[in-house]
């Protein structure tokens, strides 16, 4: 296939272990788990796999050079030295994303400025012309990383993040990213093999990805484009060797998805969304209130929701809004395991249920628990025995 190289690839806070499981089951060799990232190696076959197939990925970034750098100059120079005529045309477009860890370069915006800056003179002066910018659609996306005195410069092989999947053309209020949704589902150890309901379901993002795991539909299969692909070196026949054969891995689902809302608006656009991605077939959707729902099976089933934000219910009602929750779980979901996220640590209290695990991840920029609440048939002690 070719010569294997170096990659990077990011994630969310809490979902590193699941990602190193994700690449090394795609055959990722050289595997290094760090903070919000895993490194790996693979061929270029194996980088437009890991762009595809990876669910809790939100970048794959193929690392070119790293240098020290301690001043402005230093950046300029180093980077001005880069062959960029090798990576793309001087008629092309480019964007920088920039990362900074470090006492000398403490803005991230102005990081990227100078490196374009640098990018665009070195056309300038060899070819005659510059690349224009392009946040939206570059031709090629660079991702800079300063970390204290060392700056990694990459080449950004996913183009947009990875979470936008490109099945979701309708957003509520507050949508969960999708690479948290897929993640979240990993964590609670659903991967098909019961019903599963999301009962607050907002635009569906979570029940799309959970149809997608329970049927193992690569991730980022209705997507328009990778960053990869617009690069002088895209190969379209590898690619689509590598989709068919994921492709093949698709599987059937035996059991339902539910969801609901108490928002018909909501309701509709997740309609829309789940119909994006081809999933009508195993998600049912309808408005309720959840505090007036019953079980919709009668065999253990999967329970996992992200409830409103404060910022949609009035401080005074949440912790009466908790309280519905556990009464809810307790009085007409026997047999469940039950996971939500939260950020509201307090209201959670409320909720009068013991959680038997909590997961700490960040919802944005919120810090969040996911926590577990198994509803055992009948009474805990008569389940035990």
């Amino acid at each position: 296939m070719g010569n294997n190289f170096k990659m990077v690839a990011k994630t969310l806070y809490g979902l590193e272990d699941l990602l190193e499981k994700e690449l090394r089951q795609l055959g990722a060799s050289g595997i290094e788990k760090g903070t919000r990232n895993v490194a790996f190696e693979g061929d270029t076959g194996f980088m437009y796999k890991a762009n595809l197939c990876c669910r809790t990925a939100i970048k794959i970034l193929k690392p070119i050079t790293a240098f020290n750098v301690f001043t402005e100059e230093d950046l300029y120079k180093n980077i001005y030295k880069i062959q960029w005529e090798n990576y793309m045309q001087a008629n092309g477009s480019l964007a920088v994303d920039a990362t900074v860890f470090s006492k000398q370069f403490t803005h991230s915006q102005y990081v990227a400025l100078k490196t374009k800056d640098a990018i665009v003179d070195r056309f300038r002066d060899k070819e005659g012309i510059r690349p224009d910018v392009d946040l939206d659609h570059p031709t090629l996306r660079i991702n800079i990383h300063i970390d204290r005195n060392i700056c990694t410069v990459s080449l950004d092989s996913s183009g947009q993040s990875l979470h936008k999947r490109g099945y979701k053309t309708a957003n509520t209020i507050a949508p969960i990213n999708e690479v948290l949704a897929a993640g979240m589902i990993m964590l609670s150890g659903w991967e098909g093999q019961c019903s599963f309901m999301d009962p607050m379901c907002g635009s569906g993002t979570i029940l799309t990805e959970a149809a997608m795991i329970a049927c193992n539909i690569p991730p980022n299969l209705n997507r328009d484009e990778f960053g990869f692909e617009t690069w002088p070196d895209f190969d379209v026949d590898l690619y689509e060797v590598i989709e068919n054969a994921a492709l093949k891995k698709i599987k059937d689902f035996h059991f339902k998805i539910y969801g609901s809302d108490i928002d018909g608006y909501t309701i509709t656009k997740a309609k829309e969304n789940i119909k994006n991605a081809n999933l009508q077939d195993f998600i049912e959707v309808k408005q309720q209130d959840f505090f007036k729902s019953e079980k919709p099976v009668d065999k253990p089933m999967y329970l996992l929701f992200n409830p409103p934000y404060d910022e949609r219910i009035s401080v005074e009602d949440i912790d009466a809004f908790y309280k519905k929750i556990g009464d809810t779980l307790k009085q007409n979901y026997p047999g469940t395991q039950a996971w939500m996220i939260t950020s509201n640590m307090e209201a959670l209290k409320n909720v009068g249920l013991k959680a038997s695990k909590k997961i700490k991840l960040y919802n944005g920029k919120l810090e969040s628990r996911l926590v577990r609440y198994e509803m055992y048939e009948g009474s805990r002690k008569k389940s035990k025995q």
